[in-house]
């Protein structure tokens, strides 16, 4: 990532460095950050200006695919000479020269005002409205992956290039993208694995031949992915987009819903793809955690993490835990699945943990995920579009209660219409954040991402730095000495202190500016 050079370059980052003189006034008076953030957090319209500029460390929880706009879904089917069908509402997998009864060019899309709008909706959560044919956000929003699948392999550069602008315009220093290249031929490895219960050292043994060449396809399918992103993006010429500027790496994110031999051979490779490439920085497990298949197998493949960690040292692991509600699994199915994702499995993060409260021994629990550092991505509008859960119902209270870290993330941002500032601003509404919680909170999602390097800050007390930068301030990168060494060896603590040059610039700027006086 380019890195901030100077405080006045610093103010230009953030938006409001170049806000025209007209609207500004000669003097203003001069605030803290916390003031200006407690004049405009119950004005809607300033709050929102606030936000969007409000410096922000990691979006840690972010699906490639779920990522996009359901228009630029449309786009490229129509540069594509795509059909869509207007019975399920999906984009097909073939040309369309003809189309047939119930379909469509998706070149002609945009000419109808109703299939256009009957599109984008069946692509996304936008306006959604339980039917009988399509009755729940759950239901709705898992649909809308298969509606545009057609779209992805041919895509992935484009989708990539629009995450990073996106995350660019949200103020964001780093982004996790979860992607699964080269995962059919891992799913197909599996097919006929010697899988017997919960051994699994013949299953590896038996994949280890083909690990090789499963890998290689996945690095090839991640080039080709970069490669179309920098062209869209123009990086390293003097038209590069805002994202070029954006650190991304890589989850490997893998199926859960399919029979153990294809889960664990998605597994072994994703482990062993991030041993083998920087770019991808820890594994993941998707698809609906109240599958059937999904809850059968939980124990299992918690079990096979536990295995491959030993087999691979080293990887880190981020798991979707507790996506799930009382009613939409049976009870029994609420009382384990995020301590065992962290005792069994290994996590160090937990996706959602939305039913944490029904949990077996919830307050140790919890004693345990503060006192060890398992952070807790927090997917606010997801949990709402997608389970129902809000406000107060929501465990992020709880949570905050305990001491366990938690970040904002946005899920699938494309599908909920949404970005990281939408997140930010839900959670200032709904929980009456403070300015300085909020700075605590971009700190928190730099300070448990999987980025390489030592933290900047001693021993996950953020704001205490480590001895060799200790007293500076982080208005310039230190050109000589050992806080300079120190950056030069730690990508983690350049992203850091990144983000801390950029804060100091965010609050110098607000509390000038004569929009929020």
């Amino acid at each position: 990532m380019k890195i901030l050079l100077s405080l006045a370059t610093a103010l230009m980052s953030v938006g409001l460095a170049s806000t025209p003189l007209s609207v500004r006034a000669a003097e203003v008076s001069v605030t803290t950050p916390d003031e200006v953030f407690a004049r405009v957090a119950h004005d809607p319209e300033r709050l929102r200006i606030f936000m969007r500029n409000f410096p922000k460390g990691a979006d840690l929880h972010n699906h490639l695919s779920g990522a996009i706009y359901a228009e630029s879904m449309l786009d490229w089917a129509a540069k594509d000479g795509l059909c869509v069908s207007l019975k399920d509402s999906s984009v097909l997998a073939k040309s369309c020269p003809h189309p047939a009864p119930g379909q469509i060019a998706a070149r002609d899309v945009s000419s109808s005002e109703s299939i256009e709008n009957q599109m984008i909706d069946a692509l996304s959560m936008r306006d959604f409205v339980p039917t009988g044919n399509d009755r729940s956000g759950h239901d709705h929003f898992f649909a809308t992956f298969g509606r545009f699948d057609a779209l992805e392999r041919d895509h992935q550069g484009d989708m990539l290039a629009e995450a990073l602008d996106r995350a660019a315009s949200d103020h964001i220093t780093y982004v996790e993208l979860m992607v699964s290249p080269g995962l059919g031929k891992m799913i197909a490895a599996g097919a006929h694995l010697p899988l017997s219960g919960d051994d699994f050292t013949k299953a590896h043994a038996a994949l280890l031949p083909q690990i090789p060449a499963l890998v290689q396809q996945a690095r090839a399918d991640t080039d080709q992915m970069e490669k179309q992103a920098q062209a869209v993006l123009k990086c390293n010429t003097a038209e590069a987009h805002p994202g070029c500027g954006v650190a991304v790496r890589y989850l490997f994110q893998t199926l859960r819903i399919l029979p153990p031999g294809m889960v664990y051979a998605q597994l072994d490779a994703g482990y062993a793809t991030v041993k083998a490439d920087p770019r991808f920085v820890g594994v993941n497990i998707v698809a609906p955690e109240d599958d059937p298949i999904s809850m059968r197998d939980y124990d299992l493949h918690m079990k096979m993490f536990r295995f491959l960690n030993g087999v691979y040292p080293g990887v880190n692991l981020s798991l979707h835990a507790g996506e799930l509600t009382l009613g939409l699994v049976p009870t029994d199915g609420l009382r384990h699945h995020i301590r065992a994702a962290i005792e069994v499995a290994g996590a160090k993060r937990i996706g959602h943990g939305v039913d944490v409260a029904s949990e077996d021994n919830t307050s140790d629990l919890l004693a345990e995920m503060a006192r060890q550092h398992v952070m807790v991505e927090i997917n606010l509008t997801s949990n709402d579009e997608i389970l129902g859960v809000r406000g107060a119902a929501h465990p992020f209270s709880l949570y905050r209660r305990a001491g366990v870290p938690m970040a904002f993330s946005t899920d699938d941002e494309g599908v909920s219409r949404g970005d990281l500032t939408q997140e930010y601003l839900r959670a200032v509404q709904t929980y009456d954040l403070s300015y300085s919680e909020l700075r605590q909170f971009s700190r928190t999602g730099l300070e448990y991402a999987f980025v390489p390097g030592e933290s900047l800050w001693q021993d996950h007390q953020i704001g205490q730095t480590v001895e060799a930068c200790h007293g500076i301030k982080p208005a310039i990168i230190p050109a000589e000495g050992p806080c300079a060494s120190f950056l030069k060896s730690s990508e983690k603590a350049r992203l850091q202190w990144s983000l801390e040059m950029r804060m100091l610039a965010f609050e110098n700027s607000v509390t000038h500016e004569v929009l929020f006086q």
